[in-house]
């Protein structure tokens, strides 16, 4: 019967993603995305408030930093969906009692916000096609760990919708920065 129930909120959360990225697209070619002036530190604190509960189950601390007066053109719901898909992504695979960080900079134009976990790390062979739908690097992990295969196929369309593009850097046994690099 578990197992059941397992399996039920696993399709439960595909379904829910795959409308994401559906709704992502739909207002995308509606030309529908609000963006508009916003504080990167306000999107980041909600999206560490919503993950800080996964997080100090395993004692992770999800430290933050961003200059004040920082500005970037963003739909704050949108960025924060991809924040917090990236600090999950964070959470799940790094030790219990690591430290994610998410930084927030300028960078010419461009507004950077970045997520660095002192994780497992991710071989190169496969950075390429991490942000495919369904794409997992390990499927036995990301199934034990309650993965869907699109979290990072969202941030990366939710970057694209932005005029922005999302970035990695991982080495394999010491972790992953993931940036969302946004239009100021």
């Amino acid at each position: 019967m578990a197992e059941g129930v397992i399996a039920v909120d696993r399709d439960l959360r595909i379904i829910d993603d795959l409308l994401a990225l559906y709704r992502i697209e739909r207002e995308a070619a509606a030309e529908a995305i609000d963006l508009r002036p916003t504080d990167p530190a306000e999107v980041i604190c909600a999206a560490i408030a919503d993950c800080e509960p996964r997080a100090g189950d395993r004692r992770i601390r999800i430290e933050s930093s961003c200059p004040p007066s920082l500005e970037a053109r963003m739909n704050p719901r949108l960025i924060e969906q991809a924040l917090v898909n990236l600090l999950d992504n964070a959470v799940k695979y790094s030790p219990d009692g690591a430290t994610v960080t998410v930084e927030a900079d300028r960078a010419d134009s461009r507004v950077r916000i970045c997520v660095r976990d002192h994780g497992c790390g991710i071989p190169g062979e496969h950075l390429e096609r991490i942000f495919e739908p369904f794409y997992c690097v390990d499927k036995s992990r990301s199934r034990a760990l309650g993965g869907t295969g699109l979290g990072l196929a969202i941030v990366q369309h939710i970057a694209r919708v932005h005029g922005g593009q999302v970035t990695v850097q991982s080495r394999v046994g010491e972790g992953s920065t993931f940036c969302l690099v946004l239009p100021a």
